[in-house]
């Protein structure tokens, strides 16, 4: 069976800048083994007990992995919609599948555009200040969804 484990996490990147974190708000709850945290977070995170604290380094091709050059694409203007105001930074996806890459605008030049279809984090490595709180055996409602419905099994969406 399938276990929920809830954690409070501060993320933070090489040189220790604050990306993300839990404190001050709710712990982030997951199901094991359905792919809801990176797998370098929770491989270590599986074998650690209810108050446990932990400094976790993840390295970039266990986190969001490393960069795809091939994902990094210069398009023309003209394949954008003609009243698109295009600003750097801006993200947007080609199509509606949830799957699809997520792409971030980088660079605006008169006639291309150049796009990057890799996740932000990836090739950068994370380090986590993570503590367990919380861990149970999950419903067969959540292994059914294949995430975790909070602390207790009962949230909804």
């Amino acid at each position: 069976m399938k276990r929920v484990i809830g954690f409070h996490y501060t993320l933070t990147d090489k040189t220790g800048t604050v990306l993300d974190s839990s404190i001050g708000d709710e712990p982030l709850y997951f199901l094991e083994n359905s792919q809801q945290i990176i797998p370098g977070l929770e491989k270590v995170i599986a074998i650690m007990n209810v108050g446990d604290k932990n400094k976790i380094e993840v390295k970039a091709p266990e986190a969001y992995g490393d960069v795809n050059p091939e994902l990094l694409v210069k398009v023309k203007k003209t394949q954008f919609p003609p009243d698109a105001k295009l600003t750097v930074g801006d993200q947007f996806q080609v199509n509606n599948d949830a799957n699809s890459p997520v792409f971030t605008i980088m660079s605006i030049e008169s006639d291309e555009v150049t796009v990057d279809g890799n996740h932000p984090m990836a090739g950068k490595d994370l380090f986590f200040d993570v503590e367990i709180v919380g861990m149970r055996e999950a419903t067969k409602e959540e292994e059914t969804h294949g995430h975790a419905h909070g602390a207790h099994g009962q949230g909804h969406h």
